[in-house]
């Protein structure tokens, strides 16, 4: 019957082919790189690639930061081979650019319909394919198989929500999750969650966010931020989705936090830039765009909030700030990563979604090196106590650099799976 499953999912994504596209039209209004590559959407391409190739897919902005230590590690076993890296939004496009800039080939993958999927295979002609994180596109995954492609999930994590989500659809992804060449899984829990799905042989080989290298040349540059901040003391609201920004303001309007002290608000996603400035200049709230800040002068005393509309920049905000509360985790998103904080020894802060990344905070904070709150009001007490207590962050910091030391070594691990 897996046939009849996978059929009705093709016939359902060739009817809401047109939604598809209608979608990426009204994002494109906020965001213009939507309405551009459709073709490839569809598995029509005009880049060409030469030689050998090794296919690596990281949907989105924080799956490509991740896969940097795996690119790299990939070209030195392949130094002949090219890498052709796909996405599925713009942001992870750009993110693929400002990292590699042309010693990869960046392109979109196609929507998983199987005729898209076959020209994508036969366009590249990938000698292996390595899906990050959690990308499980059934028609992708049969069409890899039949074409000789063998194709591997690693950095694979499945939180219980996920899990429930896709045991309705058991028939379809399960036979699909048997045609991967290998699965390597974050942690025990998210392995033996895959193979309650019918994946087969899956290996447990940490989180490969824990390798990342610090770019020195960012970190360098937050300091130097640091710097033109002044002796005021600095926090950050990083990675905040629609909603946590309005609720972070107002807990902050029922309990100031120490005189001249400096928000630096980074919103995840760049469509919503001139929206949190809206927000701000609503409430009456000094603030300064990084865009009209070069980073070469003091920021105004008065200056409440400097408002990171920028891409690429994350690590240097880190690096220029006391502690930072990590987004998406006031709205039930999940959160985004601690990871990147902990290993600049920053103090973390997140609300009570951290799904995404359970094990992850679970542990940072039975180390020391996170907090997590309630709501947003306790969030603001937190950033208040902590700004407060110089020894209590530096026990967090020190935690935090311990917590991301004892990961290290996935992409390794990883590296045994793969060809």
């Amino acid at each position: 019957m897996s046939w009849l499953w996978r059929l009705l999912y093709s016939l359902a994504w060739y009817l809401a082919l047109p939604l598809a596209f209608a979608y990426l039209w009204r994002r494109g209004a906020r965001q213009p790189e939507y309405r551009r590559d459709w073709p490839e959407r569809l598995g029509f391409y005009r880049q060409t690639v030469t030689g050998p190739v090794i296919w690596l897919h990281a949907v989105s902005v924080g799956e490509t930061r991740a896969a940097q230590v795996l690119v790299n590690a990939l070209r030195l076993r392949h130094p002949d081979h090219r890498i052709v890296l796909t996405q599925m939004t713009p942001t992870g496009r750009d993110t693929a650019r400002q990292l590699f800039g042309d010693s990869v080939t960046v392109a979109y993958l196609p929507y998983d319909l199987p005729g898209a999927v076959g020209r994508f295979l036969r366009h590249f002609r990938p000698r292996f394919g390595v899906l990050m994180e959690m990308e499980l596109w059934p028609n992708l995954l049969h069409g890899s198989a039949d074409a000789g492609v063998p194709l591997y999930l690693v950095n694979a994590r499945l939180s219980e929500k996920s899990l429930r989500g896709y045991q309705r659809v058991s028939g379809l992804v399960g036979p699909a999750l048997t045609r991967l060449a290998g699965v390597a899984a974050q942690g025990p829990r998210d392995a033996e969650r895959l193979a309650s799905l019918g994946a087969k042989a899956v290996q447990v080989s940490g989180n490969i966010k824990f390798d990342f290298e610090l770019d020195s040349g960012l970190t360098g540059q937050g300091r130097q931020w640091r710097q033109h901040m002044g002796e005021r003391p600095v926090w950050a609201a990083a990675c905040t989705r629609e909603g946590e920004e309005a609720l972070l303001l107002d807990a902050l309007a029922r309990q100031p936090l120490p005189e001249g002290a400096l928000l630096v608000l980074v919103p995840r996603h760049p469509q919503r830039f001139d929206e949190v400035a809206s927000l701000l200049a609503q409430r009456g709230l000094r603030y300064l765009r990084r865009s009209q800040w070069q980073g070469d002068a003091a920021v105004p005393a008065q200056v409440q909030v400097l408002l990171g509309d920028s891409l690429g920049e994350l690590a240097a905000y880190y690096a220029a700030v006391d502690l930072a509360f990590v987004g998406g985790s006031l709205v039930d998103l999940g959160s985004h990563s601690v990871i990147e904080p902990c290993a600049q020894g920053v103090p973390v802060l997140l609300g009570p979604s951290s799904f995404n990344f359970a094990d992850a905070v679970a542990e940072a904070v039975a180390l020391g090196a996170a907090q997590q709150c309630a709501d947003a009001d306790a969030v603001v007490a937190g950033v208040a106590s902590l700004l407060a207590a110089p020894a209590a962050r530096q026990d967090m910091a020190q935690a935090g650099l311990a917590f991301v030391a004892r990961h290290r070594g996935a992409v390794a691990r990883v590296m045994t799976l793969l060809p």
